[in-house]
């Protein structure tokens, strides 16, 4: 990185930081705070859900999913635009009108508190987990990546989204997520302009497209009902509708963001703009890393995105054996680069002849995928502790080798803008959540002043559990992923519980409340077991718990009849 780097990179986050805290600084009281004066538009409301959701994560594992496995992921947003549609005719009515602080409240009044309470742990438990991995991904990839240290950035990171956050509660969240979303998409855009342009003069962008979906990463829909498939059309459709339903529905830290909407219609209007927009941004995002893809077509690519894990094995007595695979990882690119070229151009023979150059691509393909298992199992050797999942390394891989000066710091401050936008809306919803569902629901009455005051020191202390959780987190299959299955665990349940309040009148509080306990414990147990794709747990949550709500409501009155018959 160059100076300007480092010049636009902490001007853009120091910018954010500044401007929150000086728009939004002193709350008069909870409305305030919470739900940001309810002053809100519907551009606003839209583009703070967006931010919420498109975390750092989204902009580090989706362009490095994309290139490894294609276009398939973007079937996992499918689901999205139904439940934006059932939420605006369903859920922002009902929260209007009771004027609820938290999704939980209206729970105590349809069940009983200890229902409304076990929601909230529940919500509490999942999102703390996410906090901390949202400000971990951007942490620990550009901990390999730039030899910064990782706690440090852990810290930094933290103290930054923290420090406006507290200042100015929902209303500062709303602000900055304006400016850290046109950071984001300007910094996407024109990545995706520069790769294009570093492709050889005769591959154009067709062109590029035609090499990718040779290689199979132009597959978008499969409409098979393969469980071994994470993602596929009605996997999206449907598991995508639920986990949808659950997290735009239930979860405070979406809910909070359209609940400080003007009225309900402002509402309701910025959840439709997110509907229509968020799966071209998706879309959009994977087809920046599958250009990524065709880009390393005709570049050399190493061995292993994460540099950690290159130098693990390099420094290691199969640092011989790993060169060789290096080099001949470079004949197979060589030879994929001359064939890139020539399917680019089949448009002058026959169809068979295309054919043919397909299929020495696929074997291509393939014969690369053979030696990168082959290195990753010499860095398992070299070090078993070290991170030989590089999904998550591609992009900014791409970013600090390839991208001019003052770009980089850019793309960096997408990554960091990214992270902070989504922790702020989860720190506030944790704040929001704990303040209002369990510290002033069992405290006596106090001042307006007091639970401002009270509020920011919810937010500040969940900043610090979200700082202690990225310390001590750890890379998974794949960050985006980890965060959406996080979710899928808990959202069925919770999803479940709402819908019972909404739709099924008769089942009461007690049998709400033991039906989620079993439920909660079942998808979990399901979810080790690896019974069934993630998404499918929010299908399973969902109907399990209704399914026992009711079937419990039957069973207990007659139990406690008999009981008292004794």
């Amino acid at each position: 990185m160059q100076t300007i780097d480092w010049i636009i990179l902490a001007g853009t986050l120091a910018f954010i930081v500044i401007y929150g805290v000086y728009k939004t600084r002193g709350s008069k009281d909870v409305q305030d705070y919470i739900r940001g004066g309810n002053e809100a538009r519907w551009w606003t409301v839209g583009l703070s859900v967006m931010a919420t959701q498109a975390s750092a994560i989204t902009f580090l594992s989706t362009p490095g999913q994309a290139f490894h496995d294609g276009m398939g992921f973007v079937q996992f947003y499918f689901g999205l635009p139904i439940a934006m549609i059932i939420i605006c005719m369903v859920f922002i009515p009902i929260y209007y009108r009771l004027e609820v602080y938290t999704a939980y409240e209206y729970l105590e009044s349809r069940f009983d508190r200890k229902t409304r309470t076990l929601t909230a742990l529940l919500f509490l438990i999942q999102r703390g987990l996410a906090a901390g991995i949202t400000i971990f991904a951007p942490a620990i990839i550009l901990s390999a990546v730039l030899g910064w240290n990782l706690t440090t950035l852990n810290i930094i990171i933290g103290i930054l989204v923290t420090i406006y956050t507290v200042s100015g509660g929902t209303k500062a969240v709303n602000v900055t997520q304006k400016q850290q979303m046109a950071v984001i998409f300007f910094g996407m855009v024109a990545a995706l302009i520069l790769i294009i342009q570093y492709l050889p003069e005769e591959i154009s962008f067709t062109e590029a497209l035609e090499i990718a979906g040779a290689s199979g990463k132009l597959d978008v829909i499969d409409f098979s009902f393969d469980f071994d498939n994470r993602y596929t059309f009605w996997s999206g459709i449907i598991g995508g509708t639920f986990l949808a339903l659950s997290y735009f529905g239930t979860d405070q830290s979406q809910v909070q963001r359209y609940l400080s909407g003007k009225s309900v219609r402002q509402s309701q209007l910025g959840l439709i703009f997110n509907g229509l927009l968020k799966v071209p941004m998706q879309f959009f995002i994977l087809l920046v890393g599958v250009m990524v893809f065709v880009f390393y077509q005709f570049n050399y690519s190493p061995l292993n995105f994460n540099p950690a894990a290159t130098n693990a094995v390099n420094t290691s007595e199969f640092s011989s054996e790993y060169n060789k695979l290096q080099e001949e990882l470079k004949q197979i690119q060589d030879q994929k680069q001359q064939k890139s070229l020539s399917y680019a151009n089949a448009g002058k023979f026959s169809e068979g002849d295309r054919e043919s150059f397909k299929n020495d691509l696929v074997q291509l393909n393939a014969a690369e995928l053979q030696v990168r298992q082959e290195a990753t199992h010499l860095i398992e050797e070299a070090d078993p502790l070290i991170e030989t999942n590089d999904k998550d390394y591609v992009f900014i891989h791409f970013i600090l080798n390839n991208l001019p000066r003052g770009l980089i710091g850019l793309l960096l401050a997408v990554i960091l803008s990214a992270a902070m936008s989504s922790t702020a809306s989860e720190l506030n919803a944790l704040a929001s959540t704990t303040m209002i569902d369990l510290y002033k629901r069992n405290v006596e009455e106090k001042t307006q002043r007091h639970y401002v005051r009270m509020s920011k020191f919810f937010t500040l202390c969940w900043g610090l559990i979200a700082i202690s959780v990225a310390s001590i987190a750890d890379l998974f299959d794949n960050l985006i992923q980890l965060v959406n299955i996080i979710g899928s665990i808990f959202y069925g349940n919770v999803l479940g519980i709402f819908l019972l309040a909404f739709f099924i009148k008769y089942v009461k509080g007690t049998a709400v409340f033991i039906a989620a306990l079993i439920t909660q414990a079942i998808i979990i147990r399901l979810y080790f077991q690896e019974v069934m794709p993630y998404l499918w747990l929010n299908l399973s949550g969902c109907f399990l718990v209704i399914s026992l709500a009711v079937i419990l409501q039957i069973i207990l009155p007659k139990m406690s009849k008999k009981l008292t018959d004794l």
